[in-house]
């Protein structure tokens, strides 16, 4: 074979294969399912349903947790798999901490509409926002933001463009190109990225107290991802380093966990 089509045959491979990975990559980054697995009542607590809409017409469905203790509100953004059901033991933390929570299911997720995407999430988030800043007249610095895993990059991007009273990013991941370098070093070279889903640029750009939090036994976000998260946050910040797996850490890490949110929320308190 000649010098040019061994260079045309190279050049088809890797044509095949970007385009293979363009349709694959939103199937290996979100996990949803539309079965809602109970709901706050059978965890022990009050809630309401929640419909509200993105600004392309997506209708979201959500979760409201009233507090008992404070009149902050944690607006919480989960990972890529399950939905809002899948979030209970989460939610409790920040119930018995005296918090309100709302929880949106993304597009795709649970009885939200539509199907995920890295513009739907942002698109999702700002929703959120407006639902309890616009509606529920929360100001922005009774906000605090809460994200762990996928749910920090949405998170970090909502901080940047909003004010709110704190930020927490629990086993988030820096970016796409990160994320990608340390699973696929080589494929990760070659191959177009769909997503950016870049948490540390978005934070940089934040005026909020930022807490991080990341376990060094994370399987699934590399820790120094965590690390490359926080060290892009503004002052003031505060890193907490868990103990586990990427989903079982904050329980693993009890009691230490709820400490350190305490401890976080209240030196933040407006």
């Amino acid at each position: 074979m000649s010098l040019i089509g061994t260079l045309s045959s190279i050049l088809a491979g890797w044509a095949l294969l970007n385009g293979f990975m363009f349709f694959a990559q939103p199937g290996m980054l979100f996990y949803p399912t539309s079965r809602l697995e109970g709901s706050p009542l059978n965890w022990g607590m009050a809630y309401e349903d929640v419909t509200l809409q993105a600004d392309d017409g997506i209708n979201l469905h959500g979760w409201f947790v009233p507090g008992q203790d404070s009149d902050r509100v944690v607006l919480f953004f989960h990972g890529n798999a399950g939905n809002i059901s899948h979030r209970g033991e989460s939610i409790a933390v920040f119930h018995r901490l005296g918090l309100s929570v709302f929880i949106p299911d993304y597009r795709g997720y649970g009885r939200s509409q539509g199907s995920p995407s890295e513009e739907g999430l942002y698109r999702d988030a700002s929703a959120a926002w407006n639902w309890l800043v616009d509606q529920q007249g929360y100001s922005p610095d009774q906000v605090v933001l809460f994200g762990r895993s996928l749910g920090g990059v949405v998170a970090a991007k909502l901080a940047s463009e909003v004010r709110p009273g704190a930020i927490i990013l629990e086993s988030t991941l820096s970016s796409a190109r990160d994320a990608a370098r340390g699973i696929f070093p080589v494929l990760s070279r070659i191959v177009w990225l769909r997503f950016d889903l870049n948490a540390a640029n978005s934070i940089r750009q934040t005026k909020a107290p930022v807490l991080v939090l990341h376990s060094p036994d994370d399987e699934i976000i590399p820790y120094p991802l965590g690390r490359l998260v926080f060290e892009a946050a503004p002052e003031p910040k505060r890193f907490v380093e868990l103990s586990g797996g990427h989903n079982d850490g904050f329980i693993v890490s009890e009691p230490g966990y709820s400490i350190a949110l305490a401890d976080f929320l209240d030196k933040t308190d407006q």
